[in-house]
């Protein structure tokens, strides 16, 4: 294969390639993962979330290090198959071993409140829209 040839494929490569902002994956409905949900503490109540809304102990929302804001996810307890829907509004959890913070209200429908941690599975549900 010529250069010139080897340069226009790697282009047309990179032309189809999904481009993401630094430091969000880049994935698709149905993509899974699977750790340790933990959820948030009270004293963030009300505190701003690194998608700027207002932390909410009573919304479906969760943190997630890398998913885009405003995605939904189905996260579902390993031991059990109780699930909840939440929407990705702020970044992390911050512990390396834990993949998904979860508001109190959805901690509490998945039954985690007095254990703190429970193995989960997330499963991408919806991607947010695309803005213009």
């Amino acid at each position: 294969m010529s250069p010139t040839t080897t340069t226009a494929l790697l282009l047309m490569l990179l032309a189809v390639l999904p481009v993401c902002s630094a430091g969000q994956a880049v994935v698709v409905p149905g993509h899974t993962e699977a750790g340790i949900a933990s959820y948030y503490h009270d004293r963030f109540h009300g505190r701003m979330t690194a998608s700027g809304e207002r932390f909410d102990q009573g919304a479906l929302t969760a943190a997630h290090r890398t998913l885009p804001f405003g995605t939904t996810v189905r996260v579902t307890r390993k031991d059990n198959g109780t699930s909840v829907v939440v929407r990705i509004n702020d970044r992390g959890p911050f512990r390396t071993e834990r993949i998904i913070d979860l508001s109190r209200t959805a901690a509490g429908r998945l039954g985690m409140l007095d254990s703190g941690l429970v193995q989960v599975s997330v499963e991408v549900i919806r991607l947010p829209a695309a803005r213009d």
